[in-house]
């Protein structure tokens, strides 16, 4: 699975080297309930096809109709509204009297050059700007150097776009295994580092790279941005702490251990002994996951990536 917002680019790309009409679909506001968040897109093209999501299918079948029958806004970008009344709001499923915004770009040949650069900058986990003209339809791309929320004038639209959260886990155990397939599901790019040949052997999860090094240099290596998050979980010191110590001098958003309270108090322990402040290791999230009384590795799993989401969306520009 790959980032959803480079899957559309890239679908929108293709179809525009194809010779294709196409046209690029975003939600720029929602009131109310939303099916999807603000800055979700949607390719389309003359053809039906489509790429990415607005809602859970009934705007997508009212988009691709318009295309169908030649009535889509015959300018190069314009906002259009859904919801604004009971009735669309109960024939296109909008749940709660919800509203949403969306932005329709005619895509041409023009605008190979920015979808380029978007896609060549979100392949080196770069963060950038795309910028929409609203009169004229032009878009260019600028590099940013973090997330803002997407913003929305009666001149301009302006949306930051990024790589997709990167998760490192310490450890192929079965937990590794839960967890891996969870992030995956939830379009997280999934790394296992275990320095033993027997788990990373036995190991019977997804289909994720497999590191064998030592858990110090597969973050040194891989964690070297702040879309990124490291979890330990083999319960062994030797390994665990080796990989704390660098996490927790890298630039990951989220570092995370396994293990129980008295665990995490001896480990706390042992990584002042190493020469760690409190402020440092303020930002280790042991023991790691959300406290709902989970027992088995998928229920463990769960309670982690319900933290990673809660956290997620309380960060700047989320």
């Amino acid at each position: 699975m790959r980032a959803i917002d480079q899957e559309v680019l890239e679908a929108a790309r293709r179809w525009l080297a194809a010779g294709e009409e196409v046209w690029l679909c975003t939600i720029v506001a929602a009131v109310g309930s939303s099916p999807r968040p603000v800055g979700s897109m949607l390719a389309c093209n003359g053809a039906g096809g489509q790429c990415g999501s607005l809602s859970g299918g009934c705007i997508e079948d009212d988009l691709l109709e318009r295309v169908r029958s030649g009535s889509m806004p015959d300018v190069p970008a314009q906002i259009i509204e859904y919801g604004v009344s009971a009735e669309e709001n109960e024939r296109l499923g909008l749940p709660c009297g919800g509203r949403l915004r969306v932005l329709l770009q005619r895509l041409g040949q023009v605008d190979v050059e920015w979808l380029d650069q978007a896609l060549t900058a979100l392949a080196a986990r770069e963060c950038i700007r795309r910028e929409v003209t609203l009169a004229s339809g032009a878009c260019r791309v600028h590099p940013a150097g973090a997330f803002a929320p997407l913003e929305v004038s009666p001149e301009r639209v302006v949306q930051s776009l990024g790589p997709r959260q990167r998760m490192l886990l310490v450890g192929a155990g079965q937990l590794s295994q839960s967890l891996a397939e969870l992030a995956l599901a939830m379009d997280y790019e999934v790394l296992v580092s275990d320095p033993r040949p027997v788990p990373r052997e036995q190991w019977a999860g997804p289909r994720v790279p497999l590191l064998a090094g030592m858990p110090d240099d597969a973050v040194r290596e891989h964690i070297t941005d702040p879309h990124a998050i490291v979890i330990t979980l083999t319960h062994d010191p030797r390994i665990d702490d080796m990989a704390l110590m660098e996490a927790l001098d890298s630039p990951a958003w989220y570092v995370g251990a396994l293990g129980s309270r008295r665990t995490t108090d001896k480990r706390l322990e042992r990584l002042r002994q190493l020469g760690f402040e409190d402020s440092q290791l303020a930002a280790l999230h042991a023991p790691v996951g959300l406290d709902i009384g989970s027992k088995t590795p998928l229920e463990i799993a769960v309670a982690i990536m319900a933290e990673l989401t809660s956290l997620q969306r309380r960060r700047p520009g989320q």
